[in-house]
C-alpha cells in the first residue's frame, strides 16, 4: 500500500492550499485557512473548484504582485507551485469526498509550508 502522500487527495489538498493562497494574497494580502465547509465542498467537486480558482489566477498573480514585498513574493512561489501541483495528465471529475481526510491532510501540509515560510502573512 502507497504512503497518502503519493495519493491524488493528498496532492489536489495540496494544489487547493495553493489556489487559496494566490487569490489570498491578491484579495487582502494574506491567506485564511480554509473553513470545514469548503474543504467539503472541494472534496466533492475538486475539478470544479479547482477550475473557478485557474480562471482567475493570472489575474489573481498580477493584483497580489502589484502589492509588492513580502506579499509579491509569496504570491510568485504559490503561483509557481499552482502549476507544480497540477498533475501532468487529465484531472477527472470524481469527487473524493471518501478521503476527504486524505485532502484535508495534504492542504494542511501545503498550508504550513506556507505559514513556516511567510510569516505574518498565513493565519
Amino acid at each position: 500500500m502507497g504512503k497518502v502522500e503519493d495519493g491524488k487527495p493528498y496532492q489536489w489538498g495540496r494544489l487547493y492550499a495553493a489556489l487559496r493562497a494566490v487569490h489570498g494574497f491578491a484579495a487582502t494580502g494574506r491567506v485564511t485557512p480554509a473553513t470545514d465547509r469548503e474543504l467539503r465542498d472541494t472534496a466533492s467537486r475538486p475539478r470544479s473548484v479547482f477550475e473557478g480558482f485557474l480562471r482567475n489566477a493570472g489575474l489573481d498573480v498580477f493584483a497580489a504582485r502589484q502589492r509588492g514585498g513580502l506579499v509579491a513574493e509569496a504570491a510568485a512561489v504559490a503561483f509557481a507551485d499552482v502549476a507544480r501541483l497540477i498533475p501532468p495528465r487529465r484531472m477527472d471529475t470524481d469527487q473524493i469526498t471518501a478521503q476527504a481526510a486524505h485532502f484535508r491532510q495534504g492542504y494542511e501540509a501545503q498550508l504550513a509550508e506556507y505559514r513556516k515560510a511567510w510569516e505574518g502573512l498565513v493565519d
